[in-house]
């Protein structure tokens, strides 16, 4: 428990708009507010949830959330969600990434496609990436990163 050190009345606090329907589809910039590593529902895999804060050119300040499959036990789930790893990487200029830290604060466009299902109705689903023009370098080359400190390796936002 945590004393929240006063008493919140609820007709004294402002109300929302209750509105929570996704975006249209299409590209929005966004910045990754947190990444972590999860373990999937049934225990055997792992992936990296990704919250994206839109930035621009509309709907700023809506939040977006994503999945990354790195580790799943259906090949085909793996290659997926590391394929997206590899664009959303390219696209915020990283070569390597050990810590899902690295990939926060990471500045880049998300491509937004609208989803439904009977469960969770309409919904958003991340379906691209890519840099921002001028703002991410291009990955270093393979032979170059083997070869660069782990300070050339920090994200281009932390050095």
């Amino acid at each position: 428990m945590a004393n929240l050190n006063e008493t919140f009345n609820v007709n004294d606090l402002p109300e929302g708009n209750n509105i929570y329907e996704p975006l249209p589809a299409g590209w929005y910039s966004a910045i990754i507010a947190s990444a972590e590593l999860r373990p999937t529902k049934a225990g055997t895999g792992e992936y990296i949830a990704v919250r994206y804060d839109i930035t621009g050119p509309t709907h700023e300040g809506r939040v977006v959330f994503g999945n990354l499959n790195i580790r799943n036990p259906n090949p085909k789930a793996e290659e997926i969600g590391r394929q997206q790893l590899g664009d959303l990487m390219r696209s915020i200029g990283l070569s390597s990434v050990q810590d899902t830290d690295q990939l926060v604060g990471g500045q880049y466009q998300i491509k937004l496609k609208m989803t439904h299902s009977e469960q969770y109705g309409d919904g958003n689903d991340v379906s691209g990436w890519k840099a921002i023009s001028g703002s991410a370098p291009a990955a270093p080359k393979p032979e170059t990163a083997a070869h660069a400190t782990p300070a050339a390796n920090a994200p281009p936002w932390a050095k």
